[in-house]
């Protein structure tokens, strides 16, 4: 018979603590989606302070639903509330956060890529009972898109002004005219950034998610870069062509089933003096480094999106979203690369230069 182990009651009330706030924080996600699909965040960026009537009115929504989402808002510190007037106000700096997609700091997508993790629960855990993969084809629609929403305005704040410039001499070649490859590029934001900064340059993106690049293919179309901007379906050990200049792989890497076999693939289509950049997940080598916040949301994610996809492919290697530098840099190399360097790094992000 085991004996109970003895609880400390401080700890446990620190705990619930934390499970409260992990409560609320879950709960007043799904009001920020609604906000975000209802163009309720929009419809206060100006900064005037608003009633719930005076809002509803501006949406053609419901007087009582948005008295109750203001005030979900105003609990959780998203908008500010003034007792005086009943006036809410959604303050310049969430405005700025909430209200565009094309800014460096967009936070509803993330909240996306979230919600899907918790839409598939059932069957990612059923994945793990039976020691399986899952597919990244197989989850909720809205990974996809979340998935383009979180990570374009990160690749908008660094991939133009600090990470290609923090690579040798690829940036003048993009400039003058190179042949690029993205890898894993998904919805294609990353390729279709880079195609609009370098005129000059031809790009095409590769996915093995079909219904990722029919969307890149209609961003690009409506962008007017269909012409030297193209996508293919193609897994990231077999996509065509050969004598590129430059291959980048976004936040990738770690979900391939044989990420040594990819970068094999990677080195054979490079030119001699071509150029492999690798951007990853913000992680240390130990998991004690990756016991914080950012390694909360890194971790989760790898367990419900990362690690099923790995295991879905052939190799599943499934280094997962925290693999950390040293890692990555044996990956690399084994696929036959001589030089490997990081290159730079945000809060959320690894840049890594790898030639041949």
């Amino acid at each position: 018979m085991t004996t109970q182990p003895a609880i400390d009651e401080n700890k446990l009330n620190e705990f619930i603590g934390k499970f409260v706030g992990d409560v609320g924080a879950v709960a007043h996600a799904a009001t920020v989606l609604i906000g975000d699909e209802l163009g309720l965040y929009k419809a206060m960026a100006d900064g005037e302070a608003l009633t719930p009537q005076e809002l509803a009115e501006r949406t053609g929504t419901d007087e009582r639903y948005m008295r109750e989402w203001l005030s979900a808002q105003a609990a959780s510190g998203y908008i500010e509330y003034d007792p005086a007037s009943g006036g809410f106000r959604l303050p310049p700096e969430q405005a700025f956060a909430l209200t565009s997609e094309y800014n460096p700091l967009f936070v509803p997508g993330g909240l996306q890529v979230a919600a899907s993790m918790i839409k598939d629960a059932g069957p990612i855990a059923e994945a793990i009972r039976a020691g399986r993969g899952m597919g990244w084809h197989e989850h909720h629609h809205d990974l996809f898109e979340g998935t383009e929403r979180f990570f374009r305005p990160n690749y908008i704040g660094n991939l133009i002004g600090s990470w290609i410039p923090a690579l040798e001499g690829v940036e003048e070649k993009l400039r003058s005219g190179a042949k690029v490859a993205d890898i894993g590029c998904g919805r294609g934001a990353s390729t279709i950034i880079m195609a609009r900064e370098y005129p000059n340059s031809t790009f095409v993106g590769f996915d093995y998610h079909e219904g990722s690049i029919e969307a890149a293919r209609r961003t690009a179309g409506e962008a007017g870069i269909s012409e030297r901007c193209s996508f293919e379906v193609a897994p990231a050990s077999e996509y065509p062509g050969e004598g590129y200049d430059f291959v980048a792989v976004f936040d990738a890497l770690h979900d391939m089933g044989d990420p040594v076999g990819a970068s094999a693939h990677v080195k054979g289509s490079l030119k001699p003096d071509g150029t492999w950049m690798i951007v990853e997940p913000l992680a240390g080598d130990r998991l004690e480094d990756n016991l914080n916040p950012v390694g909360r949301i890194y971790y989760s994610a790898s367990t419900a999106l990362c690690v099923p996809a790995a295991k879905d492919q052939e190799g599943g290697m499934a280094l997962g979203a925290q693999a950390g530098e040293s890692r990555i840099r044996e990956v690399v190399t084994a696929g036959g690369f001589g030089r490997f360097r990081r290159a730079a790094e945000t809060p959320f992000n690894l840049v890594f230069e790898a030639r041949p």
